[in-house]
């Protein structure tokens, strides 16, 4: 006898087409589990459900703390390497001497030879733009950015200037940010960090300073016109935000051509910002993370008047490297999703975005450890770089 179902035909269309909705990515306990984000949605958004698996190949191995990756005209790669060293590296993965020409650098702790990138120009200007801890007075140190010209032969940097100078230099060798990005009106915006001890964080605070800061420049080392802070006598004039910790992931927007970055928080609140000119992001008076120690962070407070709530949070931490807006078509529906480069736990982690909110989040590839830099290939397909003492050169694609 077949029994009549009670569910009408209505009522189970309804339930056919309700949206699935999902939990957050699995992590461990929070850091710091009394706070609360301020708006639905700035933390562990929903995992997002697909089927795609990834596949990694190593291009090149044995390099040491590799950095930042640039792509050359034609698919060849400069890669840095924290101990000093610039390498052109083939997409077959042949490794170069190192380049000669470059600046001193201090290497110690987190510092050493940081980020590339090619000028706007480089295809007739050939500068190519670095950014490293500089070693100065009495055993201090800071965040510098210099160009040279590489030669046609990519062996040398001829003509190499100091162009940036973060002030003041700080005895430490941790919290140096140094991304940089270029604006489609072709400044170049350099983040640097607040050199992690408790003295110079407050530093972040004021504008009389580069320490914890988004600073925009000109290609040549000018300071744009049109800054926030040109026209205040006590403030440096290349100041774009501030209230920043430390600053290690940035990439342009693909459509807008805003600046989107991610920054490193304690324990606990790693942040996605969109950083606008002018704005004050908090740190070290706010923040969704706690000091190592366990203890708060000031008084331990997650938002202010005057201050800006970041787009997204994460507690616990991923520790996060680099980042950039994925524009290919080898990923299906990944277009203007936001991959980022995981120290810890390691691998990527991927932002679906809805009116500049997170609507969700997936993680890939854990078992490749700590991911400095992410970036897209000519062919679509993703290089990352792993930062250890026997780092690599890896491209991934959607699995076959």
């Amino acid at each position: 006898m077949r029994v009549a179902s009670s569910i009408s035909p209505l009522f189970a269309l309804l339930i056919l087409s309700a949206p699935v909705l999902a939990e957050p990515v699995p992590t461990g306990p929070p850091n710091a589990p009394s706070q609360t984000p301020a708006f639905e949605g700035q933390t562990h958004a929903p995992q997002l459900q697909e089927t795609l698996e990834l596949e990694s190949k190593t291009i090149a191995d044995g390099l040491e703390h590799p950095w930042g990756l640039a792509f050359l005209p034609g698919g060849d790669m400069l890669v840095t390497e924290r101990a000093g060293r610039l390498r052109r590296i083939t997409p077959q993965g042949e490794i170069s001497e190192p380049i000669s020409g470059l600046p001193r650098v201090d290497a110690r702790g987190q510092g050493g030879l940081l980020d590339v990138s090619l000028g706007p120009d480089f295809d007739t200007e050939r500068w190519v733009y670095l950014s490293y801890a500089e070693p100065r007075d009495s055993g201090e140190n800071a965040t510098a950015v210099a160009r040279g010209r590489l030669t046609e032969d990519a062996t040398r940097l001829t003509g190499v200037e100091t162009i940036f100078r973060q002030q003041p230099a700080w005895d430490s060798t941790k919290h140096f940010g140094s991304r940089l990005v270029w604006g489609t009106d072709g400044t170049l915006w350099i983040t640097v960090g607040e050199r992690s001890l408790v003295e110079p964080r407050q530093l972040a605070q004021t504008l009389d300073n580069t320490i914890g800061k988004v600073v925009r420049i000109n290609a040549d080392g000018s300071i744009p016109d049109d800054n926030p802070f040109t026209q205040r006598n006590e403030a440096r004039g290349e100041i774009w935000s501030y209230g920043h910790r430390n600053v290690q992931g940035a990439t342009r927007h693909p459509d807008t051509g805003e600046l989107w970055t991610i920054e490193h928080g304690p324990k606990g609140g790693d942040e996605l910002n969109r950083p606008e000119p002018g704005r004050n992001y908090g740190w070290p008076v706010i923040t969704y993370g706690e000091d190592y120690s366990g203890a708060a962070i000031g008084q331990g407070i997650t938002h202010k008047e005057g201050m800006e709530q970041p787009v997204y949070y994460w507690d616990p931490v991923i520790a996060p490297g680099d980042m950039t807006f994925y524009t290919g078509a080898l990923f299906d529906d990944w277009q203007n999703n936001i991959l980022i480069a995981s120290l810890n736990p390691g691998g990527i982690v991927r932002l679906t975005l809805e009116d500049g909110r997170v609507t969700g989040e997936a993680r890939y590839l854990e078992n490749l450890g700590r991911v400095r830099d992410v970036d897209q290939g000519p062919d679509g397909a993703l290089w990352l770089l792993t930062d250890q003492s026997d780092g690599a050169l890896i491209r991934v694609q959607p699995q076959k």
